[in-house]
């Protein structure tokens, strides 16, 4: 079985995004990239299928600057076979980077395609609906759980009201959520190892896709800053001030 994982290169999340000075986007000028976190979760899934003889092929994908090529490289590390990079430095929306990835779904033949369940830039959560209504494929999102047996896949996910799981006939799109599973850490060897693995570059019209976007950012802010909180004495006090002063009740 041959798994297709989607990574996308992000702001680290211990870093503090700040806006630039006109407003037209954030500032990436000396800031620490790395993978998705939902994305790691999407690679060690496929990296675990493997180990245990269920996947037999990983391919990594991921759509951005040259640069993306060390996360690339990092999931390659991880135990990825061998890594693809679309190479563009337009700022996508959802749907370029879905048809985009159909276009190597159709190339590569995957039975299973990981994603993580959204980006931490953008939080949009919705790149592998839009790749399951393009390719046809089952989809499972928010994924907790997955068990593969033969040509179907089970997959709990997180709704809501709880757990629900689904049963999807391969090829199918899996969506990784947090408790998924826990990350491992690449190690030296491996690191080593990776920059001999193959990694294949490609540009948007190579495959055929048109990436023009009918939306544009307009202005980037800052959220609001918070007041500080105050501590009250008892909750008489607690009632007044959210009845007098909030004016909440």
């Amino acid at each position: 079985m041959k798994v297709l994982v989607a990574v996308k290169r992000v702001v680290d999340y211990n870093v503090k995004v700040r806006v630039k000075a006109d407003h037209s986007g954030v500032d990436l000028a000396n800031v620490k990239m790395s993978m998705n976190p939902f994305c790691e979760i999407a690679v060690e899934e496929a990296v675990r299928l493997k180990e245990k003889g269920v996947a037999s092929e990983i391919v990594v994908v991921s759509i951005g600057p040259a640069q993306a090529q060390e996360q690339l490289r990092t999931a390659l590390a991880l135990g990825a076979d061998r890594a693809v990079l679309v190479e563009t430095a337009e700022e996508l929306n959802s749907l370029a980077v879905a048809k985009l990835l159909k276009a190597v779904v159709d190339k590569e033949q995957p039975q299973l395609v990981l994603l993580g369940k959204q980006a931490i830039d953008s939080d949009n959560n919705q790149t592998g609906q839009m790749l399951a209504a393009l390719t046809g494929y089952a989809q499972g999102t928010f994924a907790s759980k997955l068990e593969l047996e033969g040509s179907k896949a089970k997959v709990t996910r997180e709704i809501d009201g709880g757990l629900q799981t689904v049963e999807l006939a391969l090829p199918a799109i899996v969506t990784t959520d947090l408790r998924l599973n826990e990350p491992r850490y690449a190690s030296l060897p491996n690191i080593m190892k990776a920059k001999k693995k193959p990694l294949e570059t490609v540009i948007p019209d190579a495959l055929g896709v048109s990436t023009a976007s009918t939306m544009k950012t307009v202005k980037v802010e800052a959220p609001a800053g918070r007041q500080a909180g105050i501590k009250v004495k008892s909750v008489a006090e607690l009632v007044e001030k959210l009845k007098n002063e909030a004016k909440v009740i």
